[in-house]
Formats: C-alpha cells, sequence, structure tokens
C-alpha cells in the first residue's frame, strides 16, 4: 500500500475519531449541565417550598395567637398586688343581674378590680374604631379629647377614624403609646347606608390591617362622650352593651326585626338582650366574624328588597342572640341623659349621648 493512502486514510479515520469525541464531550457536557442545573433549581424550589411552608406555619401560629383571648389561653402572671379579699357571701352588687344564663358576666360598677385586670390586661393594644363621616365629623374632637382622660388609660390605643374627611380629623395631645389612625373612606346619600356600612368596613379592615395591629377591636358612635372609666373590664373574646331603652323590658318590648324574610328576623319567642349598636366589640377575629356575617345577611336582604327595621343594630342582635357574647355590659356604658332619667342602680354614666338635632346631622 502506497504510504501516502495509509497516512491520508489514517488521518481521516482519526480526524473523524476526534470530531466525535468532540461531539460527544459537548453532548455530556450538557447533559451534565442540564442535570446540575435541574438539581439547583429542585433544591432551590425544595429550598423555596420549604421558605413558604415555614411562612405559612409561623402565619397559622400568629393567626392562631391572635385568635386566641384572654380567656381561653394561658393565663397571664400578674405582679404582686394588694386589693381588698372578695367576700363569698357578701356580694357586692345584689340590685342588679350580675351573670347571663350562659355564665357570662355583666359589667357594672363594684364587680371588677381595675387594678387585677389592668395588670391581666397589661401587654395589650386595643384598637377603637369611630365613624366621622359627614356632618358626623363635628364631633371627633369632644370624642377624642374625652377618650384620653377616660379609655383604656394606661394601655396602648390605636384610634381607628373612619372618615370621608381627613383633612378635618383634629389634631390633640395624646398619651405615650397611643395614635389615631386616619382610614379614608366614601360617604353615603343616606345615614341608614352610612350605619349599614360600618360592619363591611370594619370587617375589611380587620382582615387587611387590624390583625396585624392590635389584640382588641371596642366598636363605637362617634356623637358620644366618656364621662368615666372604660377601661380592660370590657374586653373579651365577644361582648355587647345593653341598650339602655330597653334594659328592663322583657323580650316582647325588643324593637328586634319580626318579618321572616330578613336575615335579622327573630321570633317573637325567643331573645336574651337587646343590645346597643353603639358600642360592641372583642377580639379582632370575633369582630371580624361578626360584622363579616352582617354585611353578608345585609346584602341578602338588599337583593331581596327588604331593609331591617334598625339596621345594622337589628343583624347585631339577631348574631349575638346565637353567637352568645362572653361579656355583656350594663347601661353604664351607653347611656342618654336628655332622653332618659337615671335610675339609682346605674352608680356611674360612662360614655353618654352628646346633644344634636339628628334630623339636621343625619339629612345633610
Amino acid at each position: 500500500m502506497d504510504p501516502r493512502e495509509f497516512w491520508g486514510k489514517s488521518s481521516k479515520f482519526w480526524l473523524c475519531l476526534i470530531l466525535l469525541c468532540t461531539v460527544l464531550l459537548g453532548f455530556y457536557s450538557n447533559v451534565f449541565s442540564l442535570i446540575s442545573t435541574w438539581q439547583r433549581e429542585e433544591s432551590q424550589s425544595q429550598d423555596t417550598h420549604s421558605v413558604v411552608l415555614q411562612r405559612m406555619q409561623l402565619e397559622k401560629k400568629e393567626s392562631s395567637e391572635r385568635d386566641c383571648h384572654l380567656d381561653t389561653c394561658r393565663i397571664p402572671e400578674v405582679p404582686r398586688l394588694v386589693y381588698p379579699k372578695a367576700q363569698l357571701l357578701k356580694p357586692t352588687r345584689v340590685d342588679v343581674l350580675v351573670m347571663t344564663p350562659w355564665f357570662a358576666p355583666i359589667i357594672w360598677d363594684g364587680t371588677f378590680d381595675s387594678a387585677i385586670l389592668d395588670a391581666q390586661f397589661r401587654n395589650i393594644t386595643i384598637g377603637l374604631t369611630v365613624f366621622a363621616i359627614k356632618k358626623y365629623v363635628v364631633f371627633l374632637k369632644l370624642f377624642l379629647e374625652t377618650a384620653e382622660k377616660h379609655f383604656m388609660v394606661g394601655h396602648k390605643v390605636n384610634y381607628y377614624v373612619f372618615t370621608d374627611q381627613p383633612a378635618n380629623v383634629p389634631q390633640i395631645p395624646l398619651q405615650e403609646g397611643r395614635q389615631v389612625v386616619v382610614l379614608e373612606v366614601r360617604n353615603y346619600k343616606r345615614w341608614q347606608d352610612i350605619s349599614m356600612h360600618r360592619m363591611e368596613m370594619i370587617s375589611n379592615f380587620s382582615q387587611q390591617r387590624f390583625l396585624r395591629e392590635v389584640h382588641y377591636l371596642v366598636c363605637l358612635d362617634v356623637d358620644m362622650k366618656f364621662s368615666d372609666h372604660v377601661g380592660v373590664e370590657i374586653l373579651a373574646p365577644l361582648f355587647g352593651t345593653l341598650h339602655p331603652g330597653f334594659y328592663r323590658g322583657d323580650r316582647q318590648s325588643f324593637t328586634y326585626e319580626r318579618r321572616p324574610l330578613s336575615q335579622a328576623y327573630i321570633p317573637r319567642d325567643e331573645g336574651d338582650f337587646y343590645y346597643a349598636g353603639g358600642f360592641f366589640g372583642g377580639s379582632v377575629p370575633e369582630v371580624y366574624r361578626l360584622t363579616m356575617a352582617c354585611h353578608q345577611a345585609m346584602m341578602a336582604d338588599q337583593a331581596n328588597g327588604i331593609e331591617a327595621v334598625w339596621h345594622d343594630e337589628s343583624h347585631l342582635n339577631r348574631y349575638l342572640l346565637y353567637h352568645k357574647p362572653s361579656k355583656v355590659l350594663s347601661p353604664e356604658y351607653l347611656w342618654d341623659e336628655h332622653m332618659l332619667r337615671r335610675p339609682p342602680l346605674l352608680r356611674k354614666l360612662r360614655y353618654v349621648a352628646v346633644p344634636k338635632n339628628h334630623a339636621e346631622i343625619r339629612n345633610r
């Protein structure tokens, strides 16, 4: 064989072999690179999944802790206190009912010790919601000033002011650990609509921010003023306040919604108390459940062309009938001195109505 022919064929063979090896090397290099990338991506995916799981577990734990209130969670330790011993055979109040049939305390003056309760609730933040929409903004200054004197003194408070006029929210001096948070909302033509949409707004903001910011919510009317101590004695998973116009009455006299078509309907043979729409509250999760349920019920009524007789208050009473409150506040916590004569059993008036022309305020 001609050497040149041999080396020519040999060189072609080796060239093909080298090219083949190069192709295979590139292929396997890409395969190994892909495998490495898949492994990294899978590892990152697992890490991401792990972070998401941890976050979900943390959120679940935080949600559980928020949903957990003093009555059902670990009992807080209180410091050494000196206070009068309770006398088992000498009750402090014998002139009024102090316990409901479902063992919820009814809060009257003389039935609690503020020093003990302040120690138990010393590490909490309370949110107060109030609506100052349209002409009702004129009541806000007196409301906040008297709240700073009497409401949850010594505790952290967020005043959540729902208003359509943020520029008209007054600036007042606040105690340490307390702040006014202005939440701008729309107004409505009818005062009834403003009243009913409160439930929607409270439920929305409970989910959006209150759950993260406070432990309890107290939901109040703005056309009032504080005139005496209102403290942590009111706090409970869910509380309502006896309406000053019906605390003496029987259930037949209560102005419940009596039309079966309404979601607020209460039959005439049912009812515990008549609760005021201007003072209720509880832990944030419980207030969220209450306000969401009332809002959904009002939307169902609207779809059926019916409006409950006393709007959101009617739905509140329906809810509290079938979700018994864990505390009930006496009429000390909501009173109108100009419409009602004060009876001797009311030792204190803590939160009272401000004189006003309802027609002028509501219809503007």
